[in-house]
């Protein structure tokens, strides 16, 4: 059978990870230094790209979970999305489920706020993010360890929050997806720090994670330009309600500090193992 068939024709069973690539007429080949695009965050082959004197070493692979659906990640996702309609839909319900002030005893908020939230760029930008790493995360470690990071990173942030601000506003999943990216990460920037040869892209992991940190900033300006684009006058009430926003980034840094040392905790722990 040809070596650039990667799937059966007649059952679907899959014979191998991907073809080999054929290489260019004319084209110089390919730097060991040359990391994929955004859009190839996924693994690549270890014979590929590596340079000569680098450890090969497969950064965070497991073959138990590569091959199954990531139900967590498209649970968390699917949840986040019919949350943001049912919020446009009866706003009344954001103020049930985020938090908003001190919890009075309503201690489940910690666990819902992670779904609340009512600007739409921002719910875009952090439900992609969530798929994206969440995805990659969970092929490394299974849904337990995405559904424990998610709402642990959740929890974690808003009460640094509650603990910072007088009156906290959380909302929105930016503390769990900044944690995903940073523990699917971790790896490979201990990698990249000794010298060896790793696999992710962290320039575009790093180009997303600035984004979804510098999201509280840039939302409340957008809010006030785009009010006064509409009204023809930026009104004191309408800035007040621009700079009241769900994504905050104290949670958000939170989030990143626990998702590195979970990364860097499970890469301890696998290679003692191996």
């Amino acid at each position: 059978m040809s070596p650039y068939i990667t799937e059966c024709p007649y059952c679907g069973h899959r014979l191998r990870r991907r073809a080999p690539k054929l290489p260019r007429a004319h084209a110089p080949s390919r730097s060991g230094s040359s990391r994929p695009g955004i859009s190839s965050l996924l693994r690549r082959s270890p014979r590929e790209g590596a340079p000569a004197g680098t450890s090969r070493r497969r950064v965070g692979s497991s073959s138990r979970w590569e091959d199954t659906r990531p139900y967590a990640t498209i649970g968390l996702v699917a949840i986040g999305a019919l949350a943001w309609i049912v919020f446009h839909a009866e706003p009344a319900w954001f103020d049930k489920v985020a938090i908003v002030g001190s919890l009075h005893g309503d201690w489940w908020k910690l666990f819902t706020s992670e779904f609340a939230y009512l600007k739409g760029i921002y719910g875009f930008v952090a439900l992609v993010v969530l798929a994206l790493f969440g995805w990659l995360f969970e092929r490394r470690h299974g849904p337990a360890a995405v559904l424990a990071l998610f709402f642990g990173a959740g929890v974690a942030g808003a009460l640094v929050e509650l603990a910072v601000y007088r009156v906290p506003v959380v909302g929105g999943p930016n503390a769990p997806a900044l944690a995903l990216l940073a523990a699917w990460a971790a790896p490979d920037l201990r990698a990249a720090r000794a010298g060896e040869y790793y696999e992710g892209d962290l320039l575009g992991a790093g180009a997303l994670a600035a984004l979804l940190l510098a999201m509280p900033f840039g939302l409340p300006l957008v809010s006030i330009l785009i009010s006064g684009a509409s009204t023809g006058v930026i009104t004191t009430e309408s800035a007040i309600a621009a700079v009241t926003t769900e994504a905050s980034w104290v949670a958000g840094v939170v989030g990143a500090v626990l998702g590195l040392i979970v990364g860097l905790g499970i890469d301890r722990g696998s290679q003692a193992r191996g």
